[in-house]
């Protein structure tokens, strides 16, 4: 009871945070909208938007956690965890799409240059530097069991390099009027935030289609199951993740004597769980001297 009481409280705790920092990220994209169009940088403005995206990927993770936590029903019977492996491929292909409008925005910028005011960039660049850095600390704990949060706090840091980046090229052209260097900058965000995408897209999928997860070969878990005494072969064996934390398995089992069949059982479900932390697996038993032909 009390450690379900103490998980309650990280887990309010961590909506909270969530919470936070969404509202300042929401405040910051406003920020940097209206400072990219008084100045005319299109890099900050690009910083908005990934900043909007990132404001946007932490409110969906939010909804997300609070969609994941409800209980299996009759509808969902392994439960909703998957909503946040739903939430993070939202998130990733509306990165890919900012990404990809970023691109653009910087190819017409290249035919139609605009004269950029240097101290806003840095003023504004300034500020987002640091609440990028209070969002990455805000969230860099729950980074390590979440991949939604992972991501948004991967965007964080990102966007805290690109803020770096725009008061550079901010003081750049002050001190030498290079306004190409804006354009530059954009195209360098949009590039970070295509890469960051192409790099968690293929993960986010490979759940979503029932992949067994990347650590565990099914040719080795077949060899240790039919190395427990008793199992004479194991076939029709399925490995996927229900989320990015619950593996699950399904087999035949062939055993010997089927008087040995809960005593083989439990020693399986103990190798799996061990071995390749498998917790929830579903094992159908069959003998050597079943007369039936599919055996």
């Amino acid at each position: 009871m009390g450690h379900e009481h103490h998980h309650h409280d990280i887990e309010t705790m961590g909506d909270r945070r969530l919470i936070v920092a969404i509202a300042i990220n929401m405040l910051l994209t406003l920020t940097q909208v209206v400072g990219g169009i008084v100045s005319g940088s299109l890099a900050l403005i690009a910083d908005a938007l990934h900043n909007f995206s990132d404001a946007a990927s932490l409110l969906i993770a939010w909804v997300a956690r609070k969609i994941g936590r409800q209980p299996a029903d009759r509808f969902k019977t392994f439960g909703y965890k998957r909503a946040e492996v739903i939430a993070a491929l939202i998130n990733l292909v509306t990165l890919v799409l900012v990404g990809l409008y970023l691109i653009y925005e910087a190819i017409w910028r290249v035919f139609e240059p605009q004269v950029i005011e240097g101290w806003t960039v840095i003023i504004v660049a300034g500020v987002a530097l640091v609440i990028d850095v209070v969002t990455a600390i805000l969230t860099y704990t729950m980074s390590k069991h979440s991949m939604n949060i992972r991501a948004a706090f991967l965007h964080n840091v990102s966007d805290a390099l690109a803020s770096v980046g725009v008061i550079i090229a901010g003081t750049v052209i002050l001190l030498y009027e290079w306004y190409w260097m804006d354009t530059v900058l954009t195209l360098l965000i949009a590039g970070y935030v295509l890469y960051q995408a192409a790099a968690l897209l293929p993960k986010t999928i490979h759940i979503l289609m029932e992949g067994a997860p990347e650590h565990i070969f099914i040719d080795e878990v077949i060899r240790v199951m039919e190395d427990v005494k008793g199992v004479s072969n194991v076939h029709h064996v399925h490995i996927w993740q229900l989320d990015e934390h619950k593996n699950s398995l399904e087999a035949h089992v062939v055993i010997d004597d089927f008087i040995e069949t809960e005593t083989v059982k439990t020693v399986l479900k103990a190798e799996l769980e061990q071995r390749f932390s498998i917790a929830h697996s579903t094992l159908e038993f069959e003998t050597s001297r079943c007369g039936k032909a599919c055996c």
